[in-house]
């Protein structure tokens, strides 16, 4: 029985939350990140009989979260829900899936046939080599240095509209701002709530954009903002600015800076680009391709915005786009083959 054959017959039998053992040999693909992209990417390639790999660091962006919102049929469901069926579906169809934090990754000495290969290695010294890689790490926030601001990161700390805009309806909110991407998260949230305050927090407020917020009737507030004061049972109940005053809010709505993971990929030589006031990612065009043959991204390691439902569909296509990077490379070996076994039949 082959890889392949083994993969098959008993990656299905390993329950979601556990660890598959790390496949012996070279994989067709290994995904570097176990989230929504990752895991529909593995999918995909799963699906089309191709050996997979998914390294899952266990660190998802989103954990923090109660439910994901605003994706179709599944709008309320906990993140480690999602992923757990994720999981659960890739291997139904052979894939693996393995904990592990990857410490480098790299270019390897090609097959004999000319195809490429790369060397992905873990933390705890465990090795594989595939043919592909799909890179799908994602992206960590990092939070304004405010005391307790982080405390309450997920739940009334927020940062986007459509994934937790809803649940703060009506209630009292103030904008925490970042940075010039901060004034159009005002107007989001002036739509789900009309007691809505901005706090400039040291950053530049135009008068056109001060005009605006007056129309809208949203307040503005331009002494720093201190630390983040709780209420006797925790929650959050307002900010204490630095003059002592204390304004009462409920929720507060911050853009975080955005960083990608791309802590032990430097070996890929992906490039990397600004976001204006978002943050940095891997640089990508169609389909996830990158400058790098044989290395595709996908997600918010591309894409920092992206929600769930966005970041699995960039995993799709890139993983439909590796699959077909294997279909030529295969018949590429396949007639190289022919070749050297008989000269003359490749030109017949």
């Amino acid at each position: 029985m082959n890889d392949k054959e083994t993969q098959e017959t008993t990656a299905v039998t390993t329950p979601a939350d556990a660890s598959d053992a790390l496949a012996e040999g070279t994989v067709d693909a290994v995904v570097i990140g176990g989230g929504a992209a990752g895991l529909n990417g593995a999918l995909i390639l799963a699906r089309s009989r191709r050996s997979v790999v998914v390294i899952d660091s266990g660190s998802p962006r989103n954990a923090p979260a109660e439910a994901v919102h605003g994706l179709l049929a599944l709008d309320g469901t906990p993140p480690s829900e999602i992923l757990r069926r994720g999981r659960e579906q890739v291997r139904q169809y052979g894939g693996r899936v393995v904990h592990g934090q990857v410490v480098s990754a790299e270019p390897a000495a090609p097959s004999a046939d000319g195809d490429l290969r790369f060397t992905v290695a873990l933390a705890d010294g465990r090795h594989i080599t595939a043919r592909r890689v799909l890179v799908a790490t994602g992206v960590k926030d990092v939070l304004p240095e405010v005391p307790g601001l982080a405390e309450h990161w997920g739940d009334s700390v927020v940062h986007c509209p459509y994934c937790h805009g809803w649940e703060v309806r009506d209630e009292p909110i103030g904008i925490l701002a970042t940075g010039a991407a901060s004034i159009g998260h005002a107007l989001l949230f002036r739509q789900l709530t009309e007691d809505l305050t901005y706090f400039t927090h040291g950053t530049d407020l135009d008068e056109d954009s001060r005009a605006r917020f007056a129309a809208r009737g949203i307040r503005v507030i331009d002494t720093l903002v201190t630390e983040v004061v709780d209420d006797k049972d925790g929650a959050l109940a307002g900010v204490r600015l630095a003059d002592g005053q204390v304004v009462a809010r409920r929720v507060l709505a911050v853009g975080p800076q955005m960083q990608a993971r791309t802590q032990g990929l430097e070996g890929l030589g992906l490039p990397v680009r600004d976001l204006p006031n978002i943050g940095h990612g891997f640089a990508s065009g169609p389909a996830g391709t990158t400058e790098v043959p044989g290395v595709w991204v996908a997600g918010n390691v591309t894409d920092p915005v992206a929600q769930v439902g966005a970041s699995a569909a960039a995993g799709a296509l890139a993983g439909a786009n590796i699959n077909s990077s294997l279909a030529i490379a295969d018949t590429d070996a396949a007639l190289q083959r022919i070749a050297e076994e008989s000269p003359t039949a490749a030109t017949r």
